[in-house]
């Protein structure tokens, strides 16, 4: 429990200082953010901001993991650093995204089919890779069978358990870069998340089937879930710190460098713990504004109509006048009912198996 207190007050301590000063190295190289211009006329103010800010919490998550490590004498976990390399390698390609927008001035970054591949490249490597590492048990980072609040139903194969990975990475990814419109939007929404794998990690923890006085019919199958839950604190605590820059008005945006290293690391940890399905409704707020931009394409080339005046819907509302910091507080109260949700199903799903 000390390295999860450990790795969430260092991540938090490094992004409160070390964004500041990742704001000013952006501002002096003049990498701002590009503002669309079909956009809401509010945000025309924000052209400018200092963008690429998701490099503040990555660097500082995987500083805090290793001071823990060092601090605490623990040993890193592969699925802990599984975790962390889908963070990093995600957060590689957006990084790219951000600076070719940067240098070339225009709202598109890398070509939809390089940014695809980069994406395919880190989501296959992790998923092949984590069906290795067998503990003394022959238990693995993750498993080929589904799974809601545990594994359930007979095995998929390895194949087909990359292309469920991938499609996961991939929607989770662009799920928060669709979230991450408004200041502290997505940063806010993503610190639930979070916090919620740090008490499913310590949960299956105290609940481990590797545990001799708890192995039985009612105990989890995951490889490691302190480690998993150490990796959430420090993501967790790095971007309680990026928010402080990040909201309203923001000092910095977290661009598809952050975006997509947080959906990565949202897809990771649910796979790792073996709570796929449950994803879906503890990143609720990410799904919900991810299906509004399906209905509004779907709707538009269908019949020639819009569902919403613009998506994704934070943008809908900022458009029936709503102010920014209201449809970020209200979206926020709809993330944390999502996540209690989640949890109160995760808890009934043990009580069910007990």
């Amino acid at each position: 429990m000390k390295q999860i207190l450990f790795a969430g007050v260092i991540g938090l301590l490094l992004t409160l200082i070390g964004t500041p000063l990742l704001i000013k190295f952006l501002a002096r190289k003049g990498y701002g953010q590009f503002i669309r211009d079909d956009g809401p006329r509010e945000h025309h103010s924000k052209r400018g901001t200092p963008t690429m800010g998701g490099i503040a919490f990555i660097l500082a998550t995987l500083i805090a993991y290793a001071l823990t490590k060092v601090f605490t004498g623990g040993g890193p976990t592969p699925s802990g650093l599984l975790v962390l390399f889908l963070t990093a390698g995600m957060g590689l390609v957006g990084f790219l995204d951000d600076y070719i927008k940067i240098v070339k001035q225009r709202s598109l970054g890398l070509r939809a089919r390089a940014k695809m591949a980069g994406q395919l490249i880190v989501g296959i490597a992790f998923a092949v890779l984590a069906l290795q590492f067998q503990d003394a048990r022959g238990a693995t980072p993750a498993s080929t069978k589904l799974s809601f609040v545990q594994d359930f139903g007979w095995s998929i194969g390895p194949v087909i358990f990359a292309v469920w990975a991938l499609f996961m990475i991939l929607a989770m990814s662009n799920g928060v870069n669709l979230t991450d419109g408004l200041d502290g939007l997505a940063t806010g929404a993503s610190v639930m998340v979070f916090g919620a794998y740090v008490f499913i990690g310590v949960w299956q923890y105290g609940q481990s089937c590797a545990n001799p006085l708890t192995a039985g019919a009612a105990c989890y199958e995951v490889r490691d879930p302190l480690d998993l839950a150490v990796v959430a604190s420090a993501l967790m605590g790095s971007c309680f710190g990026f928010l402080w820059w990040n909201t309203s008005p923001a000092k910095i945006f977290m661009g598809d460098t952050g975006s997509l290293a947080l959906g990565g690391a949202l897809a990771g940890l649910a796979i790792c713990s073996r709570t796929e399905l449950l994803l879906a409704l503890l990143g609720g707020l990410f799904v919900l504004i991810t299906m509004s931009v399906v209905i509004q394409v779907g709707s538009f080339r269908l019949t020639g109509k819009r569902v919403f005046r613009m998506a994704p819907l934070q943008h809908h509302f900022e458009l029936k006048g709503w102010s920014e910091v209201l449809v970020v507080v209200r979206f926020w109260i709809i993330q944390g009912l999502c996540v209690a949700v989640g949890l109160g199903l995760f808890y009934a799903g043990w009580l069910a198996i007990k």
